[in-house]
């Protein structure tokens, strides 16, 4: 038996039916675009296990409504002998073969979300960040959707607006957040909505100062690093024999290397690199474009992503999906590669799992290898080395030697001086 048709032990009682001949072709569909056997079976079982729904429920495909992955996963699974929840990868991966059917003119074309109306004043004030400011297109999404928090607690006509209607909406906005992060971030979208209605003076000017402000003490929290020997572990865990495994490679090295971040590998084309000169030309925050050195292990992953067996993307978008469509990736994807492969090297005590953590670690790495802050700031593009100064705060040597002791001996102070707002205990040690 062809090993794309194996059956799968515990849905042996499942049956396409009719619809067998597609089930192959999905199979052999998958397998071109260069997914490993066991990837192949595992969306294999989950298109049977459609399939075999319905049939069962008596569904004609060519008559199936636009809603048909959503009844799928509604249904109370009783199709084989070991019924199971369906996880929402697993509703993915059906939802991906339903795409699949559609695009081949088996099933009905599959609705795209619409995106729901925005207001005229937050279209306005959104064209002008994105005009203005040069904010990318990630960072627009999100300010829109704070403000889409806010404005039905506070309204959508800016000339009713008042101080107490502006802190009475965050404060109830901000019973209901889901982390003590959020209202800061909702906040400080307002306080720039605010700013740009008064602006344009279609609400009245000293508003944004009405917003409260979280008191925060900026870069007090220390950087979210793994040591280097981690690192390695986290490159090496990629199985280089498979096109998903060459892609994550390339990913974790520009990341680590160059400390990029997710968007900046996302969004990277084959004309942002220079193969004669060794360069590689980021567009970070703000649109300003840097061209940093390539590292060799880093290009030698490019090289084999690009020229080794990979689903036939369109565009000239280096990173894709390994699955179907073959979009180019996003930031969330960029995540997730780290993440999973911080689960294959084992590291439970790592201090966070987005792409972040290699961004940190390679500041890090930098600055304990000699470099300057300066330099750091130049590599992963900070406006201010203030920001930069933040990694200082991991090389525990340095600040051993510039850290002044703490008496052991000696009277107790009668009167100790204030630190932060804080005195002293009387006959604490001075």
């Amino acid at each position: 038996m062809n090993e794309l048709n194996a059956p799968v032990t515990r849905r042996r009682l499942l049956d396409a039916g009719p619809h067998q001949a597609l089930l192959d072709d999905y199979a052999r569909y998958l397998a071109a675009t260069g997914l490993s056997p066991v990837s192949v079976r595992i969306h294999r079982g989950s298109a049977l296990h459609f399939l075999a729904w319905s049939v069962q429920s008596g569904i004609a495909l060519d008559h199936a409504g636009q809603d048909i992955v959503a009844r799928f996963a509604a249904h109370d699974c009783q199709c084989h002998s070991s019924p199971r929840s369906l996880g929402q990868y697993y509703i993915n991966r059906v939802d991906g073969f339903v795409r699949y059917l559609a695009a081949r003119g088996t099933l009905p074309p599959q609705p795209v979300a619409e995106a729901p109306a925005v207001d005229h004043n937050v279209a306005d004030w959104l064209d002008a960040q994105a005009r203005q400011r040069g904010l990318a297109t990630v960072t627009i999404a999100r300010h829109s959707r704070m403000l889409a928090q806010i404005l039905p607690l506070i309204g959508s006509d800016p000339s009713r607006y008042t101080p107490r209607i502006i802190r009475d909406g965050l404060i109830e906005h901000a019973r209901t957040a889901r982390s003590v992060h959020y209202p800061k971030m909702v906040a400080s979208a307002l306080r720039l909505y605010l700013r740009h209605l008064a602006q344009r003076g279609v609400a009245a000017p000293g508003l944004d100062r009405a917003v409260p402000t979280a008191k925060t003490w900026r870069l007090a929290s220390l950087p979210r690093y793994l040591e280097p020997d981690a690192v390695e572990r986290l490159i090496a865990s990629c199985d280089p024999e498979t096109p998903g495994g060459r892609r994550d490679r390339a990913i974790l090295l520009l990341l680590a290397r160059l400390g990029l971040r997710a968007r900046d590998v996302a969004e990277l084309r084959l004309a942002d690199i220079d193969w004669r000169a060794g360069t590689i030309a980021v567009c970070g925050k703000g649109r300003r474009e840097v061209r940093l050195p390539l590292p060799q292990d880093a290009g030698d992953a490019l090289i084999a992503w690009l020229s080794g067996a990979r689903p036939a993307a369109s565009g000239d978008t280096i990173f894709s999906r390994l699955l179907p469509p073959f979009d180019p990736i996003s930031s969330g994807v960029v995540g997730g590669v780290v993440r999973r492969a911080v689960g294959r090297a084992g590291i439970e005590n790592a201090p966070s799992r987005g792409s972040h953590l290699l961004r940190h670690s390679a500041a890090t790495a930098m600055l304990r290898g000699g470099a300057t802050l300066d330099a750091i700031a130049t590599v992963l593009r900070h406006r201010s080395t203030d920001t930069t100064a933040h990694y200082a705060k991991v090389d525990v040597s340095m600040l051993g030697d510039v850290a002044q002791g703490w008496p052991t001996d000696g009277p107790a102070c009668p009167v100790a001086p204030p630190l932060f707002g804080l005195v002293w205990p009387e006959g604490a040690p001075c």
